[in-house]
């Protein structure tokens, strides 16, 4: 029974080097396996800051970028701010002169008109001593308005109205001028007592 006990002493001594030494071996690969993963760790957080780095020097170009972009930006805006202001003092300068302009322009047609006027006037009142007037001065009366003549001949009476220039019959002239043609004229008279 030594023996026995001896073999299974030995078979126990044995098991429980076989269990030491896979234990050591299961703590190496334990070990083995924490280095792996802290060296998988390091690369990660290697790659981690690289990416970083590079998030840092593309988010910096951007600041700068965006900052020469916004100075642009503002450069641009005062330059169009000017030239907006100029132009607007242009416009308004030009507007000025229009404004000048105009009123010169109605003073001329002003004064044209009032010399159309005056020289219609004296063409009215000289008339009857002009050769281009085919009536006896002694026959006709002036009237002015809304006809200037009327010509009392021995043949007929004559509605004369005398324009100058590209002067142009009125509304009230151009009916008295219709109904004479039309032989729309007829004779009153009247007694006063």
């Amino acid at each position: 029974m030594n023996i026995l006990f001896e073999i299974i002493l030995v078979a126990c001594i044995i098991c429980l080097i076989i269990y030491i030494f896979y234990q050591n071996k299961s703590k190496l690969n334990a070990d083995s396996a924490i280095q792996n993963l802290n060296k998988k760790l390091q690369n990660k957080e290697l790659e981690l800051q690289n990416k970083e780095s590079s998030f840092q020097e593309n988010l910096n170009k951007l600041h700068s970028s965006f900052a020469v972009e916004q100075k642009f930006i503002e450069e641009t805006k005062f330059e169009l701010q000017s030239r907006e202001k100029k132009l607007q003092k242009d416009f308004e300068d030009l507007q000025k002169k229009l404004e000048e302009e105009t009123e010169n322009r109605k003073k001329v047609l002003s004064q044209k008109k009032s010399s159309e006027v005056r020289l219609g006037s004296i063409a009215e009142t000289l008339a009857p001593f002009l050769d281009q007037f085919e009536f006896d001065p002694e026959e006709c009366t002036f009237l002015g308005k809304p006809i200037d003549y009327i010509s009392f001949g021995d043949e007929e009476i004559t509605f004369i109205e005398v324009k100058s220039g590209k002067s142009q019959l009125n509304a009230k002239q151009r009916h008295i001028r219709d109904q004479v043609k039309s032989k729309l004229i007829s004779w009153k008279e009247i007694r006063i007592e």
